[in-house]
């Protein structure tokens, strides 16, 4: 499968955003999926783009997607605002 790498880290990005989202008691799916997003695209742009570790025909980009959505996860529930 030609884009099995791409499917994988959607995939990745949105088990992460739920798990979190289970963790911390279920908040909102919507805002996780938004930040684990997010920093699963910055991942990719890290690691294709800026410091060029990987290519689109390679899997390393796809953990760099993870990595970078975990702490993007990580940062989110760390300075969200508690009322």
């Amino acid at each position: 499968m030609q884009y099995a790498d791409i499917v994988t880290a959607v995939l990745g990005a949105f088990v992460l955003a739920w798990l979190a989202d289970q963790i911390t008691g279920r908040r909102g799916l919507f805002a996780t999926s938004l930040v684990s997003g997010v920093g699963a695209v910055a991942g990719w742009f890290l690691a294709v783009r800026v410091f060029a570790v990987s290519t689109m025909d390679e899997w390393g980009w796809v953990l760099w997607a993870m990595v970078a959505s975990v702490l993007a996860l990580g940062a989110f529930f760390l300075f969200r605002s508690k009322r």
